[in-house]
């Protein structure tokens, strides 16, 4: 059971609405697909979501970090020998995250169908179906709380909400307009744009309200982990950190300081699914809670993080809307949404038939 061949391909799918965050507006999703094909004919699956403003790389950095510098090292190697085979993924090249993503996407999705299990199952199989929030991305407050209500109606009961752009005092309107529209849980993403003093001030403010946010998710630079702890230690709402925490030695540096009191997981960050299951253990031993999330992703992307997000006990909210927000769905096989609900069917691995690239072509 070697790896007889990698290929790469591209898709290109709009988008529903245009995407608005504190980073970047997204009106196409573009992502590199990863297919590995091993000496038994069986094909493995993965994806990497090119995210220029978090972690760095392009559709081109993807393709030349998985054929000219990955792919050398896994092909011929049998995926039984995984610790070394994803090793080798994991060392090839610093950074580089969502290219190392995609591979281990591929080969966690060929060893799970050569067990005969679903992905989810042969990773820790910890529950059988997860459900996402919804994404209301940054406008004005009316046409936040318009959207956030219509989600709503639609049946997603917990909806996270884009934040950080503009003042302070703009994204205090936007959630009061929101809450005027629907009750139901609000996660707030700042996308880094807050200083921490500004975050505490707004949160306070929320808080002093009665907004009732269940948690607010990376208002600091990444890199500012003093200015994450103190946020956390100065609000009583739930801080999470995301892009302050792409590998485990950056959330050993963020549990061991409590900087925060929950960490997003999203395997472009991570690198993939075996890096990842590190940082959701040692989340575990610091009683630190976990979400899973992801980037704007196709089904392919979306399917592996579900998976990975269902097998562990520790990961007890999920952020799989993207390919909700797509305008088609180019996957065949993979993950089931019925509105907020995820279920899995039962094929080996992710369950993956096919995917159409850009041109159409099945693959």
């Amino acid at each position: 059971m070697k790896i007889r061949s990698i290929e790469t391909f591209r898709v290109r799918v709009p988008l529903k609405k245009p995407f608005v965050t504190a980073l970047r507006t997204l009106k196409v999703s573009d992502s590199v697909i990863v297919k590995i094909t091993d000496e038994d004919g069986l094909t493995g699956y993965g994806e990497a979501a090119p995210t220029h403003v978090i972690t760095g790389d392009s559709l081109s950095s993807i393709e030349e970090a998985v054929n000219g510098i990955i792919a050398p090292k896994c092909l011929g190697q049998p995926l039984l020998a995984r610790e070394n085979l994803l090793h080798a993924v994991n060392t090839a090249m610093v950074r580089n995250t969502s290219a190392k993503a995609a591979v281990d996407c591929a080969i966690h999705d060929l060893l799970a169908q050569h067990a005969g299990m679903p992905l989810y199952q042969f990773l820790g199989g910890a529950a059988d179906t997860v459900e996402t929030d919804y994404t209301v991305s940054v406008n004005e407050p009316e046409e936040m709380a318009a959207d956030a209500a219509q989600f709503n109606q639609d049946g997603f009961k917990v909806l996270k909400i884009k934040v950080g752009s503009g003042t302070i005092h703009d994204d205090l309107k936007r959630i009061r307009a929101i809450r005027k529209k629907t009750d139901c849980p609000l996660r707030l993403d700042a996308n880094q744009g807050w200083t921490a003093k500004e975050a505490v001030f707004a949160i306070s403010r929320m808080e002093d309200e009665g907004l009732n946010i269940e948690l607010v998710e990376q208002p600091v630079k990444a890199h500012d982990i003093k200015g994450l702890k103190y946020v956390t230690e100065h609000t009583y709402t739930p801080i999470m950190a995301d892009e302050s925490v792409f590998s485990p030695q950056d959330a050993i540096r963020v549990l061991e300081m409590r900087a925060a009191d929950l960490i997003n997981i999203k395997l472009m960050k991570a690198g993939g699914i075996h890096q990842a299951m590190t940082i959701a253990k040692l989340a575990e031993a610091y009683e630190i809670p976990c979400m899973t999330g992801s980037m704007i992703e196709t089904k392919v992307g979306i399917s592996a993080a579900a998976h990975f997000a269902a097998s562990q006990r520790n990961i007890t909210r999920y952020d799989f809307d993207a390919p909700l927000l797509l305008a088609r769905d180019i996957v065949n096989g993979g993950i089931h949404f019925k509105q907020a609900r995820i279920t899995f069917n039962k094929a080996p691995g992710l369950g993956i038939q096919s995917v159409n690239d850009q041109e159409g072509n099945v693959k």
